[in-house]
């Protein structure tokens, strides 16, 4: 076993450890009610009058943990739980959402970026491992290079993603404690439920990378 497929192994652990480390921390406080009883999309709708996105519709979708902003139709699209829940968790997401939308409003730079190569990166995680394994089956080593920088643009992506995540995640703390939306003792609550989201974004770079790592390591030794 080499070193780069153990690599991939232990970062494959962990990134299971995180997601199971947010479904429990979302779940803990899932259950902590605010003190102001407000849901999730009542908060959403707040913050993004306060700052003037009235054009920003906030809707509800299914599933849990499908929420996510849509800065093509302009909306911010909450789970059903956090949608009608006045939990701190649902509060944290849903701010969390609308600070993508200031993001978009603001123009801010990291989100230009990651929109600019969002279409290069669904390529490269769609094709990307293919062509290399394709390549290493024919012994084309040139063919497993294009597969390796076609998956490289998605470990990019994943790259840029992370300011884009840890920046709304502190617009969202931010602005729930300007608005008084959760006490002192619920802030702790949102803060780690993001924190938790945060890190699952950091494995899947992480994934990426040592899965890179293994394609070349791979194609170096196919050259030998």
């Amino acid at each position: 076993m080499t070193f780069t497929f153990l690599l991939m192994i232990v970062v494959f652990v962990a990134t299971l450890f995180i997601q199971l480390w947010l479904q429990r921390t979302y779940a803990r406080y899932s259950r902590v009610a605010n003190s102001r009883g407000v849901t999730g999309e009542q908060v959403a709708r707040s913050i993004l009058d306060a700052y003037g996105l009235h054009n920003v519709r906030v809707e509800m979708v299914p599933g849990a943990l499908t929420d996510h902003y849509d800065p093509i139709a302009k909306a911010v699209r909450l789970s059903e739980p956090n949608f009608h829940s006045p939990s701190a968790a649902a509060l944290a997401v849903a701010a969390h959402e609308v600070g993508h939308a200031i993001q978009d409003a603001k123009s801010y730079a990291w989100l230009r970026v990651r929109h600019s190569i969002l279409p290069v990166a669904n390529i490269g995680s769609m094709f990307g491992p293919w062509i290399f394994i394709a390549g290493m089956f024919m012994g084309a080593t040139g063919l497993m290079s294009i597969g390796i920088w076609l998956f490289a643009a998605a470990a990019l992506f994943q790259l840029v993603t992370l300011p884009v995540e840890f920046d709304a995640s502190n617009r969202a703390l931010n602005i729930l404690k300007k608005m008084n939306f959760l006490d002192n003792a619920e802030m702790g609550g949102a803060r780690a439920v993001l924190t938790a989201a945060a890190m699952t974004y950091v494995a899947a770079l992480a994934n990426s990378l040592a899965t890179i790592l293994h394609y070349v390591t791979i194609m170096m030794s196919n050259r030998e």
